[in-house]
């Protein structure tokens, strides 16, 4: 299935998962695992990520097709461009579609700490909006996903921000999914700056639980996202006990998953770390939630 009609066809906010494939730490069986338990969850889709410095693409493929093959539930498979030629390209995009991948989230990617600076000077692609040009140009049909961040790119200010992201919807964009955040005031004032300036697509909030302090304090220093005082309180009450941060953490995320479905979200995008237990804590909290909503659709449905 092609994600942008779930869109049109749920009344209820769509509700994903993201994985990472495995490393070191994190076999290729733990993650087979990990995703048969998550299928148990009905999630609307599941995203498949690379590693870091955009690594590990040939298992992004086998796993996004092992999910559809087995679980029948459409993958998002990710796609960097950062340092590619169009060739190389081409030779991905062909082999997630012989796949029968209909679904990309086009990203630039961080530089691998590898790539030498004539790599990056040679490559065919300068912004994610060039890939996704260029995805669209090769498939009218397909499902293409941008990402935006709701405190804006740390490379640039809020504005040049907000331009290179309504670029990026021209260039053929079917929805749009946030990197992490944990103000949901913060995230609802760069959607509607979004809606002022001609940004209407499906817009998902990503949601991560705080489970993992120096995890936590890593990631936002790395993709530009703030941490309120509330998290920073909570963070070092409990950061001495992972138990206790981490019943404090779902709680957190449930909260603010609660809060934005009021607000009317398109949908919800859960960075799950492939911690299957945290997930299906939080889906069992906000579950009253959602099923009141579906019950509501249905008697609107009626009328």
């Amino acid at each position: 299935m092609k994600i942008k009609n779930l869109f049109e066809e749920k009344k209820t906010p769509v509700i994903s998962f993201e994985v990472f494939p495995p490393n070191e730490k994190f076999t290729l069986d733990s993650l087979y695992e990990t995703i048969e338990e998550l299928s148990k969850l009905s999630p609307d889709f599941i995203s498949v990520t690379y590693g870091a410095g955009g690594s590990t693409r040939s298992r992004t493929l086998e796993i996004a097709t092992h999910i559809q093959k087995h679980y029948s539930i459409p993958t998002l498979a990710h796609l960097t461009c950062i340092g590619a030629t169009t060739q190389e390209i081409n030779s991905l995009y062909c082999d997630l579609s012989k796949n029968g991948i209909q679904n990309i989230l086009a990203l630039r990617g961080d530089m691998p700490h590898e790539m030498s600076q004539e790599t990056l000077d040679n490559s065919d692609f300068g912004y994610a909006s060039d890939l996704v040009e260029h995805i669209r140009s090769q498939d009218k049909e397909c499902t293409i996903a941008g990402a935006f961040y709701p405190e804006g790119h740390k490379e640039n200010n809020d504005l040049m921000d907000l331009l290179h992201l309504k670029h990026k919807v021209e260039a053929g964009s079917d929805f749009l999914i946030s990197q992490i955040f944990f103000d949901n005031d913060i995230y609802m004032d760069y959607v509607e700056k979004m809606h002022k300036i001609g940004i209407n697509l499906p817009i998902m909030a990503g949601i991560m639980p705080i489970v993992d302090a120096k995890q936590i304090k890593r990631i936002c220093s790395l993709c530009h996202c703030s941490l309120p005082p509330k998290v920073e309180r909570m963070l070092e009450r409990f950061s001495e006990s992972p138990s206790a941060l981490k019943e404090a953490g779902i709680s957190y995320a449930a909260d603010q998953i609660i809060d934005l479905i009021s607000r009317g979200v398109s949908g919800i995008h859960l960075y799950t770390m492939n911690k299957v237990d945290v997930t299906k804590e939080i889906l069992r909290r906000i579950e009253h939630i959602r099923a009141s909503e579906k019950n509501l659709s249905g008697v609107e449905g009626e009328v």
